[in-house]
């Protein structure tokens, strides 16, 4: 994602390396009687929220305690790695998601917070959550729903818990699921966060020698989604390929 004609390093994804989707948060009614989505972290990326129609908000779990941010079309709601959250629907709630490091959090980093029978080991975690992407639309929202409800079992069990030691256990179980993975996340972040900042920084050096030849290089991308109401967690999901 880094070219230039002069040698010059010009990064061609969007700015910053984050990603985007578009995401319409389940309306499908929980055990609690709310309606929304699957309750999980991200280990290594924050993510944005920014609300584009409807009413709803997000419940977070941090080991400062809990918290509910209202959503409201307008809303800029954000969370730094390790923020358990969970997206309510009130009305029709519709979001433009922002994500670090390519869209990583839709790509391998996050957990759900499955109760911890579930997090013993990476074969055990995927039977649960692993949406089959080849099966009916039909099975495919089945497993949808069966996972968001079994993350909500673990999720109220952290919520209630009297004391951290549940939630740094969560933590760790969460951290060693994804310990095979690090590698291949450490070469999304070179190629897009780092790349994108390593470039920012030749430009500057450059500038600063009088040096105008990466302006030459200027280009204009656009996309449209490359895949329409998939099944994420929090809700269906449109996203796009030349940003994973």
């Amino acid at each position: 994602m880094v070219s230039g004609a002069h040698e010059t390093p010009v990064f061609t994804g969007l700015p910053g390396a984050v990603a985007v989707s578009h995401l319409c948060v389940y309306d499908w009614p929980a055990s609690d009687g709310v309606s929304g989505g699957t309750p999980h972290l991200h280990l290594t990326c924050s993510e944005a929220y920014v609300v584009t129609g409807g009413r709803g908000a997000v419940q977070t779990l941090t080991t400062s305690g809990y918290e509910v941010t209202p959503l409201e079309p307008g809303t800029v709601a954000w969370f730094t790695p390790g923020t358990i959250h969970r997206l309510v629907n009130e009305d029709d709630l519709r979001i433009t998601v922002l994500m670090q490091n390519n869209g990583l959090p839709e790509a391998g980093d996050a957990v759900l917070t499955l109760p911890p029978e579930y997090l013993t080991d990476p074969e055990t975690y995927a039977a649960a959550t692993v949406i089959p992407a080849d099966a009916p639309e039909a099975e495919q929202e089945r497993v949808a729903r069966a996972r968001r409800d079994l993350a909500l079992e673990g999720y109220r069990a952290l919520r209630a818990a009297d004391g951290p030691e549940p939630l740094a256990a969560f933590h760790g179980a969460a951290a060693a699921l994804v310990r095979l993975r690090l590698a291949a996340w450490r070469e999304r972040w070179r190629r897009g966060a780092e790349a994108a900042a390593a470039a920012t920084g030749e430009q500057l050096d450059r500038l600063e020698r009088g040096d105008v030849s990466h302006l030459a290089d200027a280009l204009v991308r656009a996309e449209q989604p490359s895949a329409h109401g998939k099944f994420g967690m929090c809700g269906r999901l449109d996203v796009y390929k030349g940003t994973d």
